[in-house]
């Protein structure tokens, strides 16, 4: 029998409790995976954290990705090799300490005739791709002919093929990576806190040591004391530079970029693809993601608030344009779209140059400001766990006391504490009896997949779905609430589960039946259930909905 998990978060009012009469060895402002990694490494060190997070985990650019752990082949043109090295190692390591979160994803990259990176260049840049892998990946990668190719990917576009290659990188949940992040802190002695949002510094003698910190739910204000604080906000960084002395020069710029999830039937693939876009050229994915198709990215330099981001008319027919040109049977077209999104990548302002956004580095930085705020910037979902390394090795630095080696790099995250993921997901299939669903709860818990399903043998109706003909129950919802700090519709909808991405509606019907589950836990009474409905649709349509132009 597997061992006992571990207790859930402390209830939301000990932890207003705690944060308003501790001090703390850190502050870390910002729960995105760079954040909330740095607040599990610190925990686990034994410093005293505390983690606010004005939203929910996630709810930045950290839900909005292409939900790849990547060593990034596409830098290699830009001459990145530090970066896919270090990005290599860890989707090895990431593959080992979270298998139910990271797993192996194989791609095929078609040439054509003309093409910027003929087959020569594509097969010389992936040897380089294995070797900076230290040859460790999944597989090697390998050279693939025509026939090849038209056999691995049916339907594609076979005018002007000449071959291509199949490699190996990984895919993953980067909400559920983030959230295992977050509940590692907290297993670890942190105290979390979503939907709070920082409002000034408290500087003392020039120091920051500490910060004012509204809680969005009731408009309580408390100060939170620390004698480091860290800016892990992303594209928000600047905004608490701002609350800072002295913090007006920027540290990142941002970059958008959009994906949009089609229906498997229009766009089916079991491979992932790497692209050359017919339209500008650059690296685009097309991605199998269960019962939809995910078709990104764009990368733009764009000046919209990271609260208002979304995708455009034009970044859709960018995208659909581009996939057709590869798949010219699916003529894909906008009534197609599920679902579209977009995210800002905060990339380091100095690591621009004189490119583009596209050849922009990914490079991580820590600055510190006068007043001793560490802010880190740049990097990739990827490199989250050496980001969050690198500032807590800074933490203790500015703490002055002795350095502890960090225990992120073998230490599995919550629920990778599985010797086979196969022997697991067998174990959920015969006790589920549902194929979608077992696979569903074991790459979404992990080892704590029983935590959840042994909640329908309580209560037999939580065993059923969200959402007809998608593997999401109503358990989640009550358990989302009671063990994944899930406060309201949206945290469950869109970042616990993926139900606004995959359904027409995104979610707003579920959302009523997730709302019947979780009301007694959060003592919703039926004005406030109406009311978090309405907050669930705005909510949606700022994220998902899409602009006639570009902001």
């Amino acid at each position: 029998m597997p061992p006992s998990p571990p207790q859930p978060p402390a209830l939301r009012s000990e932890r207003l409790l705690a944060l308003s009469s501790q001090e703390f060895d850190v502050l870390v402002i910002g729960g995105g995976v760079t954040g909330s990694g740095v607040a599990r490494d610190a925990a686990l060190r034994g410093l005293r954290v505390a983690l606010i997070e004005r939203e929910d985990f996630a709810s930045g650019t950290s839900s909005r990705s292409s939900r790849l752990i990547h060593g990034g082949v596409r830098y290699l043109e830009h001459g990145h090799l530090g970066l896919v090295f270090e990005s290599s190692i860890e989707r090895a390591r990431l593959l080992r300490l979270a298998p139910h979160l990271v797993r192996p994803l194989s791609f095929v990259w078609p040439v054509y005739q003309g093409a910027r990176i003929p087959r020569w260049k594509l097969a010389a840049g992936l040897k380089l791709y294995d070797a900076l892998a230290l040859f460790r990946n999944v597989k090697s990668s390998r050279g693939l002919n025509v026939r090849d190719v038209s056999q691995a990917v049916p339907g594609i576009r076979t005018e002007g093929l000449t071959g291509g290659a199949r490699y190996y990188d990984a895919a993953t949940d980067d909400a559920r990576l983030t959230l295992a992040n977050a509940i590692g802190a907290s297993e670890a002695g942190a105290v979390v806190l979503n939907h709070a949002s920082v409002r000034g510094l408290v500087l003392e003698e020039g120091r920051a040591r500490g910060a004012t910190v509204v809680d969005s739910l009731t408009g309580q204000r408390l100060t939170v004391r620390a004698r480091v604080l860290v800016n892990a906000t992303g594209p928000w960084s600047d905004e608490i530079r701002k609350l800072d002395a002295n913090g007006n020069v920027p540290a990142v710029r941002g970059s958008k970029g959009v994906h949009l999830s089609v229906p498997r039937e229009r766009l089916a693939t079991d491979t992932a693809l790497t692209l050359l876009s017919s339209v500008d050229g650059r690296v685009m994915f097309i991605l199998p993601a269960g019962t939809h198709t995910i078709i990104g990215t764009t990368e733009t330099a764009t000046h919209a608030h990271p609260t208002e981001v979304r995708a455009s008319l034009s970044d859709v027919d960018y995208l659909l344009a581009s996939a057709n040109a590869f798949f010219p049977q699916a003529q894909l077209v906008r009534e197609d779209v599920v679902s579209a999104w977009a995210g800002i990548r905060p990339l380091v302002a100095s690591g621009y140059g004189h490119g583009d956004a596209n050849s922009a580095s990914r490079e991580h930085a820590i600055h510190t400001s006068p007043t001793g705020v560490l802010t880190i910037s740049g990097g990739k979902l990827t490199t989250f766990r050496i980001m969050a390394r690198d500032t807590v090795d800074a933490v203790e630095k500015a703490l002055g006391i002795p350095h502890r080696k960090s225990p992120t790099d073998a230490l599995p995250l919550p629920g990778g504490d599985i010797p086979s993921f196969d022997a697991e997901l067998a174990a959920a299939r015969a006790e589920v009896g549902r194929e979608d669903t077992a696979v569903h709860l074991v790459r979404a818990q992990g080892s704590r997949w029983r935590r959840v399903w042994g909640l329908t043998r309580e209560r037999p109706e939580l065993a059923e779905p969200l959402v007809p003909g998608l593997p999401y129950l109503r358990a989640e919802a009550v358990h989302g609430v009671t063990h994944e700090l899930v406060l309201t519709l949206s945290d469950l909808l869109v970042r616990r589960l993926k139900v606004a991405f995959e359904t027409r509606d995104l979610g707003r019907a579920a959302a009523r039946v997730a709302a019947s589950d979780m009301a007694p836990l959060l003592g919703w009474n039926s004005d406030t259930v109406e009311r978090q409905l309405a907050d669930y649709s705005r909510d949606v349509e700022r994220l998902f909905g899409i602009d006639p132009a570009e902001r």
